[in-house]
């Protein structure tokens, strides 16, 4: 065997055996998923937080539901309209007045029907919110009751303008947020839900499950309870390789993969990957500014997780609940930011209090301040009455705020530990409201500008 010869075979065995690897590692992740199924029995309700997150979170859950004969809702939380790149680039001019922004809105709207309809969807199918684009993580924070209803300082919009949507002339508050969503679940009495994940980096994202949560506390014995698939689209260097690449699989972040999430999977076939990539080419004011990005999402199959509440007990002495959330303690190389400062939070509890304890790569300085957000929920109270607290913690100790109310509280107390490389903060249960649940999450900011955040854990009170 000559030595060209020798050097073909040994690159062809190299490649063999990276096809192998690769192949074999996919197989492996392939194993610990557990599959969805539909039958004609679901009815399936897809919620998305902007126009085209339906088809790429989704677009193979909507046809393999349809196929089953399964009834098949989408409702999209927002129109989009905030979303100045992509208008940018798409139609190569600045934004600044209001109906510019509400054409970018219906632009985006009209895409969904188009991409929904081509999937197998009607028109009657598919449900527009309205609310605004970067701004229900706020509305759900701060604007519940008798405040002016929330307005985005460059749309300037207070209220649902689109007359195609669900509620028109809804204003931006808490309260029409969660009428909405309850009313759409009672209608439709969905047996699974498909939501944006909370450990999604877009505040909207996030909101949209928090508000999902609430809404099915309140509708608790007025349905049966639907399984809830949450699914990720915004997490930091995650899929990759970018770009349509249909032969490939799509794998958990490697920041979350060793956790003990259970892992939900569907398989697509290749007419199914085609369609769903059809269909995403289809939000041409989204393609274009992000020509490899919405692509990498039609690929072999979908993931989706199940979460579970965090129960603690009110016992007499104070009790831990773990002390990071999937991927917050470790950080991997290339796959979150290298300055991420919050590494890790955990709730406790005694009897009369609850207890945060975050670990900070950095002290408290002048520049670097953290906020931990605290929601409480009762069953039967009133949600827009209960405390929705923002603690801001500073070289200057704990301030608290209630919505858009500053709050003069003493009880709230803060301590640190670890050479101010840990801080524990109590709460009593009386501040916020005795609740039965309690939404929680921590963000970092420097000279005033947001840094990074925790995901939001959902606390379940025995």
């Amino acid at each position: 065997m000559n030595t060209s010869v020798k050097s073909r075979l040994n690159q062809t065995i190299l490649l063999l055996s990276i096809l192998y690897f690769f192949f074999s590692s996919v197989s492996t992740y392939a194993q610990e998923f557990k599959a969805i199924e539909f039958s004609q029995k679901d009815r399936v309700l897809i919620l998305a937080p902007h126009p085209d997150d339906e088809v790429i979170g989704t677009g193979g859950v909507i046809q393999k539901a349809i196929k089953s004969l399964a009834e098949v809702k989408v409702a999209v939380f927002t129109n989009g309209d905030h979303n100045e790149l992509a208008f940018i680039v798409y139609e190569k001019r600045l934004v600044f007045r209001k109906k510019e922004f509400l054409h970018l809105g219906e632009l985006r709207r009209k895409e969904t029907i188009q991409a929904m309809e081509f999937l197998g969807l009607k028109n009657k199918d598919v449900i527009f919110l309205g609310y605004p684009d970067r701004g229900t993580m706020e509305i759900l924070t701060k604007y519940w009751g008798e405040v002016s209803p929330y307005k985005n300082l460059l749309t300037r919009i207070p209220k649902v303008m689109c007359g195609e949507c669900f509620s028109p002339g809804a204003p931006y508050l808490g309260e029409s947020i969660l009428k909405d969503l309850k009313n759409v679940i009672l209608d439709f009495k969905p047996t699974k839900i498909f939501v944006s994940h909370p450990i999604d980096t877009n505040p909207d994202h996030r909101a949209l499950y928090l508000f999902l949560q609430i809404a099915l506390w309140e509708l608790n014995g007025q349905i049966e309870k639907p399984e809830i698939f949450s699914y990720l689209i915004h997490i930091w260097g995650w899929p990759k390789p970018r770009g349509y690449k249909p032969e490939l699989e799509i794998a958990p972040p490697k920041k979350l993969k060793d956790s003990d999430i259970d892992w939900y999977n569907i398989e697509l076939s290749e007419e199914e990957i085609k369609k769903k990539y059809e269909a995403i080419l289809l939000y041409k004011s989204q393609v274009k500014p992000y020509p490899i990005y919405l692509p990498t999402f039609a690929r072999r199959n979908e993931l989706f997780v199940k979460h579970s509440s965090i129960k603690l007990k009110r016992e007499d002495s104070l009790l831990w609940h773990g002390f990071k959330f999937p991927g917050e303690e470790e950080y991997v190389e290339g796959e979150n930011p290298p300055e991420k400062i919050i590494s890790a939070l955990a709730c406790g509890s005694d009897k009369e209090n609850f207890f945060v304890k975050l670990n900070l790569r950095r002290r408290i300085d002048k520049d670097f301040g953290i906020s931990v957000f605290l929601i409480g929920y009762k069953t039967n109270e009133d949600f827009s009455q209960m405390p929705k607290l923002k603690l801001i913690i500073d070289m200057s100790g704990v301030r608290v705020k209630d919505k858009k109310h500053t709050l003069f509280i003493k009880d709230v107390n803060l301590k640190y530990e670890n050479k101010k490389r840990t801080m524990v903060i109590k709460v009593p249960y009386s501040v916020l409201g005795d609740p039965d649940y309690i939404l929680a999450s921590a963000s970092s900011r420097v000279r005033l500008l947001p840094f990074d955040e925790t995901a939001w854990r959902i606390i379940e009170l025995e």
